[in-house]
């Protein structure tokens, strides 16, 4: 186990999904943090990360809208729903009272939907030796009932945690750059507690950082000095109750929004701040989708760096193409998604693997060479 790993109060341990998409049949057991995933396009990386925000959207009572968006309960099926009929998952994770593990199945209904078939609940105690106390919830009306019974008084303390952390996760993709991206927009200053999935509300949560924490809102700028040597520091205040992303260069009095910004700027402008916001500021589980897309290599290597440093307080969960990203990552940290017959298979390994081979090289060049597998 990793320092990351022993430092993290609330964290999944183990994912077993099947028939969610191409997760036909996927386990994922000692799951390390951060766990870098690894594959080809259409492996399936995307599809894990999926599964974590569906989770999240059931704990927040928005799991129809997710169905909805995602393009219906068809589009979530294996196969669609001629194929498979059900998704299965058990989630198994750790707080610091114990062990929890969270089971549910959900069955494809006409017209184009889902009803809950089944949820258990299991907690373990650390401090007691008896056998795991289990709760079976009626889901008779097809509807999700943990959450509701969670926000009750008659909830244990497990069941409340377990509610909280497992819809507290949030899926990181910054490729929207476009000229309607949320990010060139001005947004309102006082939505500033948590950064948003697209990044849209960078410039609130920028001022929040700078009027109520300093020290950490000029260390983003040192990290983005870094990848940006012309960056001087942002020019953002409230106006009217918005903000808008403004920075200003080294070499002119000019300051420069976001629609005169490059894109790699931009993710990385985004990325550095994320990956250094403060504990209150943060999700329980990070989860990250390509960080990599259109930043210099130095900038990749600098971000996977700031992922292993927030993995000691945080899960992170990452899926990545690029052998800059993984070189920072050992091989347990790295599960190689494959695709075959249309289904994902996940890979594991141990240092121990390819010892001769890391004498000389880097798992990133491991990769590149094509040894971990996971090549179109």
């Amino acid at each position: 186990m990793s320092d990351g790993e022993q430092a993290v109060a609330h964290r999944i341990e183990s994912l077993h999904v099947k028939g969610f998409r191409s997760l036909a049949d996927v386990q994922l057991d000692d799951i390390p943090n951060p766990m870098v995933l690894l594959g080809a396009n259409g492996a399936g990386k995307s599809n894990v990360l999926r599964f974590l925000t569906m989770l999240k959207a059931m704990f927040q009572c928005r799991f129809g809208d997710f169905v909805q968006q995602q393009g219906g309960a068809d589009d979530q099926l294996f196969g669609g729903q001629r194929s498979t009929q059900r998704i299965e998952a058990v989630v198994a994770f750790r707080t610091p009272a114990g062990n929890n593990r969270f089971s549910f199945a959900l069955q494809h209904r006409n017209p184009d939907r889902f009803t809950v078939a089944n949820e258990k609940f299991r907690f373990a105690d650390n401090a007691c030796a008896e056998s795991p106390r289990m709760h079976v919830f009626d889901v008779s009306s097809g509807e999700s009932t943990f959450l509701h019974h969670a926000r009750s008084s008659a909830a244990s303390k497990e069941q409340k945690i377990a509610a909280d952390m497992l819809g507290d996760s949030r899926f990181y993709q910054f490729h929207d750059t476009s000229d309607a991206a949320p990010i060139k927009k001005r947004w309102d200053a006082q939505d500033n507690h948590r950064l948003l999935e697209h990044g849209g509300n960078l410039a609130p949560v920028l001022l929040h950082l700078r009027r109520h924490d300093l020290a950490r809102y000029n260390l983003v700028c040192r990290h983005i000095r870094r990848v940006l040597p012309e960056f001087d520091g942002f020019e953002i205040e409230a106006d009217y109750g918005k903000a808008i992303l403004r920075w200003r260069a080294k070499t002119t009095k000019q300051t420069m929004g976001a629609h005169l910004t490059s894109d790699g700027s931009l993710r990385a402008f985004c990325l550095i701040t994320l990956l250094n916001l403060p504990s209150e500021l943060l999700p329980s589980i990070v989860l990250l989708d390509e960080p990599e897309l259109g930043l210099h290599p130095f900038a990749v290597s600098l971000v996977s760096h700031m992922v292993k440093v927030l993995a000691r307080e945080r899960q992170v969960i990452v899926a990545t193409q690029s052998p800059y990203f993984v070189d920072a990552f050992s091989l347990e940290e790295i599960v190689v998604l494959t695709m075959r017959d249309g289904k994902t298979e996940a890979k594991r390994f141990a240092d121990g693997d390819f010892s001769h081979w890391l004498d000389e090289h880097s798992t990133g060049e491991l990769w590149w060479m094509n040894l971990l597998g996971g090549y179109p």
